[in-house]
């Protein structure tokens, strides 16, 4: 898998989570699956929106890139996304992307210009495959070229002639910069060869520049990615979230007021490729739901399957080794949900229906079924990278009495004053919930 990374001038915002989110899941799906998985994202550490940023900040570009880079990994890491493989950088690959530029200029279907080189699209046939639309199509919608020396307007710089005060890089064409989508041609066939599985990315990014790498990966004679995923947008009430359009929150506002574990639940509700909303109230609802699987870990003692990293190859191993019918109709239904491109909801609401199961059956006094299907539902939460958390905390001495009153109280059948202690409880600012071996308190 290659996943196009961050251009690091910022913080990032919601829609950079999304996607890392997305491909988080699908990688451990992957290895949940049993599959070994090679995982390649990189990071753009030189861009005209650092540069910019770096002038109006007065300090190097490479600072900036450094500082919002650290930023990135910290808001992953808060997130629980697992850190790729590789992390080519875009600056340590400047020679490989020159010789790119190279083949396709003695290819004939690059040329050079007074501001740089372009590649002419018109020579790539199936230029507009991506975008579903064909080349005549984008001609008419394409901005009218300012640079006289381009073919046409929708050629597209493979290298930009150097600038004053900006970082540049020799090359055969004179000092400059490589343009973007040369940096991932560049990394992902270096990387992982011709043909590689899948290439990933945000929906905002299918044009023009992962249509501009194939593009190029096909004028090199090349076969480039196999599979082509883009994930939806994050909408403010019906728009797209973008810095460019000023309605951006950070993950950090998110993660300083939420549960991560709530960002992940709400990206798993939607389909991959369905536009998501991000508000107070659908947040809160992801954390009621996170509230109930936490119930469940508590309820059963339920060990963390996420404690040693990634739910490795259990797929095949553990439907053979699941008793219950119905529990293996449940496994087997999460992984056809999975495969039917990406269905999470779908999946969710089966992992769901296994918590609704298992409390039943523990109420009905079936402890052992109940904790397989509690199990169960652990386990495939684990597939999805969605940790529960017990909440297990040491209660002070008098909390800890009036839950053992409470027991008593239960025990022999008074139950206005086990509803005394529970109030008294809660108005004390604990949660009280009934576990098979008592009362349970948290916060």
């Amino acid at each position: 898998m290659y996943v196009c990374g961050p251009t690091v001038y910022d913080r990032p915002h919601l829609g950079h989570g999304r996607f890392a989110l997305v491909f988080d899941v699908l990688r451990r799906y992957l290895i949940w699956s049993g599959l070994d998985v090679r995982y390649v994202s990189n990071v753009t550490d030189i861009d005209d929106k650092i540069i910019e940023r770096a002038a109006s900040e007065g300090i190097p570009a490479e600072e900036v890139a450094g500082r919002a880079e650290a930023q990135w990994w910290q808001a992953m890491d808060a997130l629980e996304v697992l850190r790729p493989g590789e992390t080519p950088h875009a600056t340590a690959w400047v020679e490989r992307m020159i010789e790119v530029i190279d083949q396709l200029v003695r290819r004939d279907v690059a040329y050079q210009t007074a501001d740089g080189v372009y590649l002419s699209v018109a020579d790539v046939p199936t230029y507009g495959l991506l975008a579903h639309q064909s080349l005549d199509t984008l001609r008419v919608g394409a901005r009218v070229a300012t640079n006289e020396d381009k073919r046409s307007p929708l050629d597209f710089a493979l290298w930009k002639g150097a600038r004053p005060d900006e970082p540049s890089w020799p090359s055969p064409w004179g000092h400059g910069r490589p343009g973007w989508h040369t940096e991932c041609v560049a990394m992902s066939l270096g990387l992982l060869g011709d043909g590689f599985d899948i290439h990933g990315g945000a929906i905002d990014l299918v044009f023009p520049h992962h249509e501009n790498e194939r593009a190029q990966a096909l004028a090199l004679g090349r076969e480039s990615a196999r599979h082509w995923v883009h994930n939806g947008w994050v909408t403010v009430e019906g728009d797209k979230m973008s810095k460019s359009l000023g309605n951006f929150t950070t993950l950090d506002d998110l993660l300083a007021q939420h549960d991560p574990r709530a960002y992940r639940l709400l990206v798993l509700r939607s389909h991959y490729r369905s536009p998501i909303e991000v508000t107070p109230e659908t947040v809160s609802q992801a954390e009621e739901g996170l509230a109930r699987l936490d119930a469940l870990a508590r309820r059963f003692r339920l060990a963390d399957p996420l404690e040693h990293g990634p739910v490795v190859g259990h797929r095949r191993r553990e439907v053979s080794s699941i008793a219950d019918p119905e529990v293996t109709i449940a496994f087997e239904a999460f992984g056809a949900h999975m495969d039917d491109d990406l269905d999470t909801p779908a999946a969710l609401a089966g992992i769901f229906e296994l918590v609704r199961e298992a409390n039943w059956l523990s109420d009905e006094g079936n402890e052992g079924r109940s904790y397989e299907v509690a199990e169960t539902a652990a386990l495939l939460c684990g597939a999805l990278g969605l940790r529960l958390r017990p909440g297990d905390e040491e209660l002070d001495e008098e909390t800890a009495r009036l839950a053992r009153d409470r027991d008593r109280a239960r025990a022999g059948r008074d139950w206005d004053e086990a509803d005394r202690i529970r109030d008294e409880l809660r108005a004390r600012g604990w949660t009280v919930e009934d576990g098979p071996e008592g009362t349970i308190v948290r916060r």
